[in-house]
């Protein structure tokens, strides 16, 4: 009898545009393998997270306070990095990249924190002072591969954000996610953390709205599929059949998931413990002034509880399968805001140059940022998506506009990446490259997701994709 073939791009198709790929089985290869080989986990997820200000390399009385030191694989986090040792086997600590796109000493028309904002995610060079570059975000791309079906094709969110000249408002001193397609134009992250759990996760009332309202439509449409499944599986020998079966069970648990999408509901999906935000003005930029000597203390002192919600929420939007891509912003450029819970009574532009670099201060400011980014992976890490968590099939990208604050000099940038199982993305490693430029990082993360592209960014600059990531 001749055997059963299935081509490796074959889909099943349920009703409308929905497309549910199949696992790899020996029947999409010309020749069974002997034994079977230990896959690593595909990326799914994309999550960037951005803090202000960059780091404190140099200056002070005690020097370099974010450099790592020892070997590759066998290195001690600095001051600053400490709070992230508990997830230091699922760090990249990425030294000697250079935003060259961003470089104003190199760039006539490159200004300052300015063009560090734009070029993160984008590569490109600013055209002038407060204008957009004509050129995509990475993580716009990632959207259309990674949340082509879902209820969000990515989400943007922000603390404490468009402080001091922006007054409010999206401009290049605080926009870093560019959309995909022409023009290019740049994406206000959102703001408020009330009006965000009412969308993600809908109302505290059992109504059917947000998650739950996508619950609904997407329940028929699952089952159709699932008797598309039925229908092959019958074909299949029986190793193809157990592995059918377990990607089955999946797309049945993501059903329930979907179903379950209520603030009461439980199980992996689940909406995050509401926070009662009351005092927070998310909206408190559009009485910032220039020097940010208007403060709202209230507003300030909540940053932190308010930063930890935010970030459940967009942990919870990607374990229930919400988007694929998301971003959170500390701040804007600016950061004209105070640090009461830091006992820091002036903004972080002051600490930076504004009041002369005071390196103990952003020390204490970067560290405090550092607790932050570890209390985001290890909440990715604590959610089991079947085998495996949420932060093994992500891609988490933590970065900042500038490297050093006094000269906003762009070299040697403060970049991280974090998660993956190990195999997709090598991680616990601290890794040196010696003055390359930042958009080859860009086209590397793009090739992790399966984006051939060989360049991205400004032609300027040399942006094959970085080597030494896997």
């Amino acid at each position: 009898m001749k055997e059963f073939r299935l081509d490796r791009r074959t889909v099943i198709k349920g009703a409308g545009t929905i497309a549910i790929a199949l696992p790899w089985l020996e029947a999409m290869s010309s020749s069974r393998p002997a034994h079977a080989q230990s896959a690593s986990t595909p990326l799914k997820r994309f999550v960037t997270v951005y803090q202000p200000g960059g780091t404190v390399r140099q200056g002070g009385s005690k020097g370099d306070r974010y450099t790592p030191t020892g070997s590759e694989t066998a290195f001690q986090l600095s001051p600053i990095l400490a709070p992230l040792e508990a997830q230091k086997s699922r760090l990249l600590v990425l030294d000697g990249l250079d935003m060259k796109c961003a470089d104003q000493y190199a760039l006539k028309d490159v200004e300052q924190h300015q063009g560090g904002s734009v070029g993160l995610l984008t590569g490109a060079i600013q055209p002038g002072f407060l204008n957009y570059p004509k050129s995509p975000s990475i993580d716009q791309l990632l959207a259309t591969r990674l949340s082509p079906s879902l209820a969000y094709s990515s989400l943007q969110l922000a603390v404490r954000w468009a402080t001091g000249k922006s007054h409010g408002k999206i401009s290049a001193m605080n926009a870093i996610n560019f959309q995909a397609t022409a023009p290019y134009a740049p994406i206000p992250p959102r703001l408020d953390p009330q009006d965000i759990f009412k969308t993600l996760f809908g109302s505290l009332d059992g109504t059917n709205s947000g998650a739950a309202a996508l619950a609904t439509r997407r329940k028929s449409v699952l089952d159709f599929v699932d008797k598309r499944y039925s229908a092959l599986s019958a074909k299949l020998g029986t190793a193809d059949r157990a592995r059918f079966d377990e990607h089955l069970t999946q797309v049945r648990e993501l059903e329930k998931r979907l179903n379950t999408m209520t603030p009461s509901m439980g199980g992996v999906c689940k909406a995050p413990t509401r926070l009662d935000t009351q005092g927070y003005n998310p909206s408190s930029g559009l009485n910032a002034s220039d020097d940010g000597m208007v403060r709202d203390s209230q507003t300030d002192t909540k940053i932190p509880e308010v930063g930890k919600f935010m970030m459940d929420m967009l942990v919870m939007a990607l374990a229930c399968n919400l988007t694929g891509v998301a971003s959170f912003q500390w701040s804007d450029t600016e950061a004209k805001h105070t640090f009461p819970w830091l006992n820091l009574s002036e903004h972080h532009h002051f600490y930076q140059h504004d009041g002369g670099f005071r390196a103990d201060e952003c020390e204490k400011i970067c560290t405090w940022y550092a607790q932050m980014h570890s209390y985001l992976l290890e909440k990715m890490a604590a959610v089991d998506m079947g085998g495996h968590s949420l932060l093994d099939e992500s891609v988490v990208f933590i970065g900042s506009e500038i490297s050093h604050p006094p000269s906003h000099t762009k070299v040697n940038m403060p970049f991280l990446l974090a998660g993956g199982d190990g195999k997709n993305l090598r991680t616990g490693r601290w890794v040196k490259y010696g003055g390359k430029p930042h958009s080859k990082l860009l086209t590397a993360i793009l090739n992790l997701f399966g984006d051939a592209r060989t360049s991205f960014g400004d032609s300027k600059f040399e942006s094959s994709a970085l080597t030494g990531l896997t």
